[in-house]
């Protein structure tokens, strides 16, 4: 992408564009700026107070609880994710496109529903309880503490190390493998040797995943009554304990540093590499295990799916048992939610135009620096995030605080990242002659933009605005602390019939949470068939081929009509010739990549019958 660097006039004279590095800049002050009252907040606390809070015994029981769950759920979800992924992927698994669906499923599920359902359903009252009873069981395992939340957290992060590996596994050439087995290297040690290598940096993404998902979950260790970083920074901000959840939520952002300092540090210098070539003719014989190995995405499938859903119609059924008006489920609720995620969706987009252009055009650390400061907000916990502005709405411009700009300002610093990076590999696919082309006909940088790159990256614009919409949608922790009073959504409510543990009234809600959520699986499973999506595309359909070309047809005709006006007719024939050769060329490259990618499609297609 170097020549599109040159194209638009980006860093490699040593000089960058002005105008965009100041827009770029102010936006990741912007984003990054809250954390710092945060900082301010805990320097203020008396020193001496300071070091018993942060050295008692609670505080530690507090640290070791956090360590322990986020231990717990990496290695719990390499355990599934890895085997699932690779049964899914390199066996001959029965029904494999079945179960490669199924186990990716848990992800939509938040995991503070699926903690609601475990405890009606485990709980020393729950269901299972009530089946069991007349068969003479008296009590079913514990679920609350520590092993239930690092079961319930397992079941809905491991997709994760799933998707990363399974991802892997399909562009990883086989014929390593048999170069293996044919140097006398039985399967196991195979496997061992080349396949986990080439694998692990895929491991290693996911299991960082899960392990700052653990270590910033709320509503889990909240709802299993774990005392955990999370859990205590609401509780202590309920009770008005500013100076210990200030320092609490340091300790928390420690962690996250520090996990993020390790996956750097054993993060393999190689990448995998191959072509993902025979795939079909190489799979993996179970034998006599074929039907066996069933059991383990049949078994996870049941817990973390058909036991909460199972759970939500019970609870459907049940709702108008002990009614209480006030606890009833209003569908301004869903309009709120809707209205905020959409705001939130919009403000991220707009927010991450300049930053992702800026970032893709230009190599220097001044566009990574801007770049990754735009990730802090999405690294951070949320009730970390949400912690920092009360102390900075309610300290500095209580005018702001509890109103709905802050709110979607919070949801724009937590998820902008996810329109970022859509953003930016969108702009990194544009064909820098198309660039070059709009520029030699006489339009400025802006210009260019608006009528090239922005219809050519307006799918994964809207990809990453999606992504923001659905996450927003789900957010506890932000929406809990910062919303407007009265302003009630679909995740309130869910939270009102917890704390209450009137389960009935959340299961409508839950149940159009899953059916919201479900709509971000499609756009993976999408993504992983050939088709486009929702997500950035490498490849022009005939629309945007027939919009380019109309467009340069129209710079043709305006360009000279100028001309003819500015000096008779004097070298018309030849200007005309050069840009209709232009014009010609940008439709040219636009016609030649697509028909590449539609032969790449047809070889994959072809493999796939193999």
């Amino acid at each position: 992408m170097s020549k599109t660097r040159e194209i638009i006039g980006s860093a490699t004279d040593g000089e960058l564009p002005l105008g965009l590095t100041l827009i770029s800049g102010a936006i990741a002050a912007i984003l990054v700026f809250p954390l710092s009252w945060l900082v301010i907040e805990a320097v203020t606390v008396d020193r001496a107070r300071g070091f018993d809070l942060l050295f008692s015994a609670r505080t530690a029981d507090i640290l070791t609880n956090s360590l322990l769950l986020m231990i717990g759920v990496t290695v719990g979800s390499i355990l599934v994710g890895v085997p699932l992924a690779y049964l899914t992927s390199r066996t001959n698994l029965p029904f494999r496109r079945v179960w490669s669906v199924a186990v990716a499923l848990p992800l939509v599920i938040p995991s503070y529903i699926g903690a609601f359902a475990f405890v009606s359903a485990f709980g020393p009252q729950g269901e299972f309880h009530a089946l069991l009873s007349p068969l003479g069981v008296d009590r079913v395992p514990e679920i609350y503490g520590l092993p239930g939340s690092v079961l319930v957290i397992t079941l809905y992060t491991y997709p994760y190390v799933y998707l990363t590996t399974r991802a892997a596994l399909l562009s990883f050439d086989t014929r390593l493998i048999e170069a293996a087995r044919t140097l006398n290297h039985g399967r196991w040690d195979a496997f061992r040797r080349v396949t986990l290598p080439q694998t692990r940096p895929a491991i290693a993404a996911g299991a960082l995943l899960t392990a700052l998902y653990a270590v910033s979950d709320f509503g889990t260790p909240a709802i299993m009554r774990l005392p955990v970083f999370t859990r205590q920074i609401f509780v202590e901000y309920n009770a008005f304990g500013r100076d210990y959840a200030a320092l609490l939520s340091l300790q928390l952002l420690a962690v996250v540093l520090i996990v993020l300092a390790l996956e750097w540090q054993i993060r393999p210098n190689q990448t995998v590499q191959g072509d993902g070539a025979s795939h079909g003719k190489n799979r993996v014989q179970l034998g006599g295990w074929r039907w066996p190995a069933t059991l383990l995405p049949a078994g996870v499938s049941v817990i973390a799916l058909v036991i909460p859903v199972w759970i939500l119609l019970l609870w459907l059924q049940r709702s108008d048992i002990a009614r209480r008006p006030s606890m009833a489920f209003e569908w301004i609720q869903v309009a709120n939610s809707v209205s905020v995620s959409l705001a939130a969706a919009l403000a991220a987009a707009i927010t991450a135009i300049p930053v992702a252009y800026f970032a893709a055009n230009n190599d220097t650390w001044v566009a990574t620096l801007c770049e990754r400061t735009t990730y802090v907000g999405f690294a951070v916990p949320g009730i970390v995030l949400a912690l920092a502005l009360v102390y900075f709405g309610a300290g500095y411009i209580p005018w702001i605080y509890q109103t709905l700009p802050l709110l979607v300002f919070a949801y724009v610093v937590r998820f902008v990242p996810q329109v970022v990076g859509s953003a930016r590999t969108s702009i990194l696919q544009v064909d820098p002659q198309l660039i070059e082309a709009s520029r030699t006909l006489g339009e400025s940088s802006l210009g260019a933009f608006r009528h090239v790159t922005l219809p050519l990256v307006q799918s994964g614009i809207v990809a990453g605005a999606a992504l923001v919409f659905l996450t927003t949608m789900k957010e506890l922790p932000v929406t809990l602390v910062l919303r407007p009073s009265g302003f009630d959504t679909v995740v309130t409510q869910i939270w009102r019939a917890q704390e209450t543990a009137l389960y009935q009234y959340a299961a409508v809600p839950a149940l159009l949470l899953l059916g919201i959520s479900g709509v971000s699986m499609a756009v993976l499973l999408a993504q992983e068939s050939g088709d486009r999506g929702l997500w950035p595309i490498t490849t022009h359909s005939h629309s945007e081929r027939e919009m380019i070309e109309n467009w340069c047809r129209e710079l043709v005709s305006r360009m000279s009509r100028q001309q003819r006006r500015a000096d008779g007719h004097h070298g018309y024939a030849t200007l005309t010739t050069v840009v209709s050769s232009l014009a010609q060329g940008c439709v040219s490259v636009l016609s030649s990549r697509s028909m590449c990618d539609i032969e790449r499609r047809g070889e994959r297609r072809h493999r796939a019958q193999l």
